[in-house]
């Protein structure tokens, strides 16, 4: 077998993004191609509901319609999401050990970014100068691993803070999956997502066997526009809740981010699920972690 590229250059990137739909749709099944064939079908799709996994989901099975589709029920999506995800054929739900409100007692709220809230975190429970030293004024080489100076007066915040949402509600229970049936991922994460997904598939490709966990992204170098318009050429079903003018789905009462959303989303929950918004803003706190940011939220 072929085998799987790696170190994507910034050029070749761009190019790919650049390339029509259906060049696109060729490039990614053979990636599907290849890692079905390196895991002799023991594979699987992270099924989130979102437009991007719906996407993924149609690409893999147009191959191999018999490949299972895993959803992590957190208990933090839209109720359209999860009535979507009811809608589809051999999807298994998974189920979290800990709730949301358990994990942010215990460790901390999810804000600015998942880097940055794990920056604060080390900082505030440090056993060691020199751990303080690294996330308040970065490494000596580069001003790298720090807090932000701007989110630098969050240390001082009267609540928890912490980046380990994901890894409890998300991460945790796709790698008991794995581990129990042996199976590996298809994800429908994309370079253009964020800096972080960006420098990922430049340094392992689509199917990133060196990855710790093994994972493939085969629309990595895809962008929004390529989903929609995949979406309505090919007449596929996806959740109606994009229909409404919420543009990211994901975990409902997630902060990461919040401070760069033109249109923030719990000002929109509120307009649109307005007692989930109630529960989110008054029961778990998350009002007062955004009064102390000074970000609004629809009070």
């Amino acid at each position: 077998m072929k085998k799987f590229e790696s170190k994507i250059s910034t050029n070749t990137l761009h190019i790919r993004q650049g390339l029509p739909l259906e060049a696109k749709i060729i490039m990614s099944k053979q990636r599907i191609t290849q890692w079905y064939e390196k895991h002799h079908g023991d594979v699987y799709i992270a099924f989130s509901g979102g437009k991007d996994s719906t996407v993924l989901l149609d690409l893999v099975r147009s191959i191999y319609p018999k490949v299972p589709a895993v959803f992590c029920d957190t208990g933090l999506e839209y109720p359209e999401i999860r009535d979507f995800v009811k809608s589809i054929e051999n999807v298994i739900w998974l189920k979290p050990k800990y709730t949301f409100k358990e994990v942010i007692e215990k460790y901390g709220y999810p804000i600015i970014s998942k880097e940055q809230a794990t920056y604060i975190e080390d900082y505030r429970n440090a056993k060691s100068k020199k751990t303080k030293e690294k996330r308040w004024n970065g490494t000596p080489e580069k001003h790298r691993f720090k807090i932000s100076e701007k989110w630098k007066f969050l240390v001082d915040a009267p609540f928890k803070i912490s980046g380990r949402c994901c890894k409890y509600l998300k991460k945790n229970p796709a790698h008991e999956y794995e581990k129990q049936t042996g199976r590996k991922a298809f994800l429908g994460m994309m370079a253009s997502d964020s800096n972080n997904r960006g420098v990922t598939y430049q340094q392992y490709g689509c199917n990133m066997a060196d990855h710790k966990p093994p994972q493939s992204w085969p629309i990595a170098f895809w962008k929004e526009d390529d989903i929609w318009e995949y979406i309505k050429t090919k007449n596929i079903p996806y959740c109606k809740i994009y229909d409404t003018g919420i543009t990211r789905t994901g975990c409902i009462f997630c902060m990461f981010g919040l401070h760069l959303q033109k249109v923030n989303r719990f000002v929109i929950l509120k307009q649109t699920h307005p007692k989930l918004w109630d529960y989110a803003i008054n029961k778990l706190g998350l009002g007062e972690v955004l009064d102390y940011i000074g970000i609004e939220y629809g009070k």
